[in-house]
């Protein structure tokens, strides 16, 4: 304590990485859709069929049918979300206004449910309180979980997932768009992209690298190789 009496403040020395952010979400299940859902596509089709035109149309088609398909439901999704947090949020508001001293009280029982001397609590309470604004963000962040100024964005959440699938889409792609017309061309870069993409994930979830990147390359192999096996005997009765 400094010699004026004031108190000096600890300093913090670590940060926490948004786990709540409107973009990690839909980005990294928009990778990992797009890359797994186009690559078994691509090996289903490619299985049932030799015309590298018809793969490569599968492929585009199911690139542009699952971004936008990912976009309008991340955007449904989110602005649903957010028109019942802003609902809910509106009803604390009108409670606050009407009544402010049951409001108060709630406070102060929320701070003695975390452990706070009554006395302290309800000081607390009375002090946040006077702050209407203030008020309703405790309030809001204690019984909901939501704070009215940070609610998730629909658009953010859309555009990301719509470009994050359309990257991962693009991948098993890509080897026939550049005229390699194999599909192990294909499988190659889409199992190093599900290593890769595995390890990218890792590093916002503090998981094992190894572990994610072995983890996503085999769920999207799996896939591949279901799909690729069930065209290749549709093909073949076809014949």
């Amino acid at each position: 304590m400094s010699g004026d009496g004031s108190r000096k403040r600890a300093e913090i020395h670590h940060e926490h990485r948004d786990v709540n952010g409107g973009w990690l979400r839909p980005s990294v299940f928009g990778v990992m859709d797009g890359l797994v859902s186009n690559f078994a596509l691509i090996a289903g089709v490619a299985g049932g069929s030799d015309d590298t035109g018809v793969v490569i149309l599968a492929g585009i088609a199911g690139l542009a049918a699952g971004a936008f398909s990912m976009a309008g439901g991340e955007y449904v999704s989110v602005a649903s979300q957010r028109e019942l947090a802003l609902a809910e949020i509106d009803v604390e508001r009108r409670e606050l206004q009407r009544h402010p001293e049951a409001e108060e009280e709630e406070l102060a029982q929320m701070y003695e449910a975390q452990g706070v001397a009554p006395d302290l609590a309800a000081q607390v309470a009375r002090q946040v309180s006077r702050d209407p604004g203030r008020a309703l963000v405790v309030h809001t962040r204690a019984e909901l979980g939501v704070v009215p100024d940070d609610l998730p964005s629909p658009w953010v959440a859309a555009v990301s997932s719509f470009l994050a699938f359309t990257v991962g889409a693009l991948l098993p792609l890509l080897p026939y768009l550049l005229g390699v017309t194999s599909l192990v061309a294909s499988a190659a870069v889409s199992c190093l992209a599900l290593f890769g993409a595995g390890v990218l994930v890792s590093r916002v979830t503090a998981r094992n690298w190894w572990y994610s990147g072995l983890r996503q390359f085999a769920v999207g192999s799996v896939a591949a190789a279901l799909t690729f096996g069930l065209g290749n005997l549709l093909g073949g009765m076809a014949l």
